[in-house]
C-alpha cells in the first residue's frame, strides 16, 4: 500500500483540492487515532505518535495509493492548550465536518477501556443530527483481558452502535475498517 503524508492544515483554504474521497478519524485525546492510521496503511511512522495528549493540532492529510484521504482530526477532550486554541480546532472541526463534501464516512473513536465520554456522545449526535455516516471503532482491546474487553464492548453498545474492535498491538479489527472503508467508498 501506498501511504503518504500530503498536509497539515490549520486552514480550509489548504485542504487538498482533488476531490478524493476522505475518510476522517475522530476522538478524544490519546486515544489511539495515530495508531490506528499507521496499523490501517502498515506504516509505523507515518503519523506521529504520542503519550502526551493534543499533540495533533491541524487536520493531516494522507493520500492512499492516490485513490483515497485518511484524515486524522485533532484530538478532544483533555490536552493541555490554552481555551483560545481549543475554540480554533473547534472550528476547524466543524468546518471539515459541515462542509467537506469529499468526506465520506468518519470513524469515531473510542477508548475500550473508557467507553462513552460526554463529548463522544455529543460528536456521535451531531454526526447522526447531519446525516453525516460514522462507524465506531473501539481502540486498546490489547489493554484488557478478554472479558473486561468485552465487558468494554458491551458498554459501547449500549449506545446503539456496534463498535469495530482494534487493537494496534495485534492488528485486530484492521481488516474490518478497511471493509467498511471500501463500502463506504464504492456506493
Amino acid at each position: 500500500m501506498k501511504a503518504e503524508f500530503i498536509v497539515s492544515s490549520a486552514s480550509p483554504a489548504t485542504f487538498p483540492a482533488d476531490r478524493l474521497p476522505e475518510i476522517a478519524f475522530l476522538g478524544r485525546s490519546n486515544v489511539g487515532k495515530s495508531s490506528l492510521l499507521n496499523a490501517l496503511t502498515r506504516h509505523k511512522g507515518l503519523a506521529f505518535t504520542s503519550n502526551t495528549p493534543g499533540r495533533t493540532q491541524t487536520i493531516n492529510f494522507y493520500r492512499i495509493d492516490d485513490a483515497l484521504y485518511l484524515v486524522d482530526l485533532p484530538g478532544y477532550g483533555y490536552a493541555r492548550v490554552p481555551p483560545p486554541l481549543a475554540w480554533r480546532w473547534k472550528a476547524l472541526i466543524e468546518h471539515y465536518l459541515q462542509k467537506r463534501e469529499n468526506l465520506k464516512l468518519s470513524c469515531l473513536i473510542l477508548d475500550v477501556r473508557r467507553g462513552w465520554m460526554d463529548p463522544d456522545r455529543e460528536l456521535k449526535r451531531w454526526l447522526e443530527y447531519h446525516a453525516r455516516p460514522y462507524l465506531v471503532v473501539a481502540t486498546k482491546t490489547d489493554k484488557l483481558n478478554r472479558s473486561e474487553s468485552e465487558r468494554g464492548l458491551r458498554a459501547i453498545r449500549e449506545e446503539g452502535v456496534e463498535p469495530l474492535p482494534f487493537s494496534a498491538l495485534t492488528g485486530r479489527g484492521v481488516r474490518e475498517i478497511w471493509l467498511a472503508i471500501s463500502k463506504t467508498v464504492h456506493r
